[in-house]
């Protein structure tokens, strides 16, 4: 037993000894953090902000990549979860009333028809089991999605996911899954007609892509080829849903009603982890619809307390502190501040993004001579790792927290807490004017990243 680390101990634990520990969980990851200075440790958490060892502020701008719209430990979640701290947390023998009345809630503010909840863990959860529910409703196998997507990391949802990086190691995943280009009905159409796809899955803004927004109208013309070829539409609002975009669910921009619909990430308020997919009474009661077959998909954390509980008090913060127009407004705000630094630095390629979330895409630098030099690495660098430079800065100097989108690292994310502040969101502006106008290029950038390394280095 001595030689097991205490919880008091973990909680007082170095940076050092943090990163020794790693070892047993992901060595390259903490290798990597820890070159960039991204190993720092935060004790506190409120609202938009977090506070290191030293006391320290940070705003943190990446907002668990979707997952604290209300930000670092909300009042009213806290209260939730303390209202339940005695009553049993795991119990599948019996009805839980936190369930239901999270589930009839979120029926009750979901537009359409979708009625009916499946709760789990997480995002990628949540998409097995719209999947599995999707094939056994139309007795369908193959499924389309859209390249530049990302629905999670496991088999099924990672066989529909759009980035070849993530799925190459794994294959094979499963089979008939068809990838098309995001926002091209007429690739749709051609992918559908066939008439054996189970569902078409799509996200209403693509998150990981690098914050692309689909042509107007494309949402509207999925469903109606969905509904001409006899597959579901499966609209993933893991990230968006929630109030993000300025809706409570992205889908609700173009007023459809999808057969599915999958949750996540803020649904837990920032607190706790949880996923739901919801569906359409239709399509749940065509799979799960008896008694035989009631149990065909479950898991053994649904339905927990503690996730319930957070659900339930999440969406009544959204609500009642009106969130969703918040992000909408907030968001309309920050656009334009980031536009006027698109137009002002020639390194923005572009600013774009809808509600408070919102995506700043770099350019690459020309392919020149020192590209041809270094054999393409130049440019291999920038394309992975440019966006990724850009928030070592912003951190380091700057003291804001951000990250690149994992299926286009060349764009940073943004996508604070739906409560933060116009102050906030000035200062962050501001923060991004100042190092674009300090290093004013990629060369620059790196050149202040690679000593900022070696510093690091000498001093761990």
């Amino acid at each position: 037993m001595d030689d097991l680390i205490s919880l008091d101990q973990a909680l007082d634990g170095s940076r050092k000894e943090v990163r020794e520990w790693y070892n047993h969980i992901n060595p390259p990851l903490a290798s990597f953090l820890s070159l960039f200075d991204f190993d720092r440790r935060y004790l506190i958490g409120q609202g938009v902000s977090v506070w290191d060892k030293e006391g320290t502020e940070y705003y943190d701008f990446l907002g668990g990549y979707g997952s604290l719209n209300l930000g670092h430990n909300h009042p009213k979640v806290a209260e939730a979860l303390s209202k339940v701290s005695a009553e049993p947390k795991i119990l599948q023998a019996t009805l839980s009333p936190l369930a239901a009345a999270l589930a009839k809630n979120l029926s009750t503010v979901a537009p359409g028809k979708l009625d009916v909840c499946f709760f789990c863990n997480s995002g990628a959860e949540a998409v097995e089991a719209a999947l599995k529910t999707a094939r056994a409703a139309t007795k369908r196998r193959a499924f389309v999605s859209t390249e530049g997507s990302f629905h999670g990391k496991t088999m099924g949802a990672l066989s529909v996911s759009g980035r070849r990086k993530y799925r190459d190691p794994f294959e094979p995943l499963l089979a008939d899954c068809l990838r098309i280009p995001y926002g091209d009905a007429a690739a749709l159409d051609q992918a559908l007609s066939a008439g054996d796809v189970a569902a078409f899955i799509v996200e209403p803004i693509q998150g990981e892509g690098g914050v692309i927004i689909p042509p107007d109208g494309y949402l509207r013309d999925a469903e109606k080829l969905c509904r001409k070829y006899g597959a579901l539409l499966i609209v993933d609002e893991v990230q968006t849903g929630m109030g993000r975009t300025g809706k409570l669910f992205a889908f609700e921009h173009e007023e459809i009603e999808p057969d599915i619909i999958t949750l996540a990430k803020s649904l837990g308020g920032g607190c706790m982890p949880i996923g739901c997919m919801m569906s359409t009474r239709d399509v749940w009661n065509s799979v799960y619809g008896t008694v035989n077959n009631c149990l065909l998909h479950t898991s053994t954390f649904m339905n927990n307390t503690m996730a319930c509980a957070a659900g339930i008090a999440s969406l009544e913060v959204i609500l009642e502190e009106n969130l969703i127009e918040a992000a909408r407004a907030k968001g309309d705000y920050f656009l334009e501040k980031l536009k006027e630094l698109e137009a002002k630095h020639p390194m923005i390629k572009e600013v774009r993004g809808r509600g408070l979330m919102i995506g700043l895409e770099f350019y690459q630098p020309a392919k020149g001579w020192f590209d041809k030099l270094s054999a393409g690495l130049v440019n291999k660098l920038s394309s992975e790792y440019f966006a990724d430079m850009m928030s070592v800065e912003l951190l380091g100097s700057c003291r804001v927290i951000t990250a690149y989108t994992l299926n286009n690292p060349n764009v940073i994310r943004l996508q604070p807490p739906l409560i933060v502040g116009y102050e906030q969101l000035d200062y962050v502006a501001d923060a991004i004017d100042r190092v674009c106008e300090k290093y004013k290029s990629f060369w620059g950038m790196t050149l202040k990243t690679g000593k900022s390394v070696i510093g690091s280095l000498f001093k761990k």
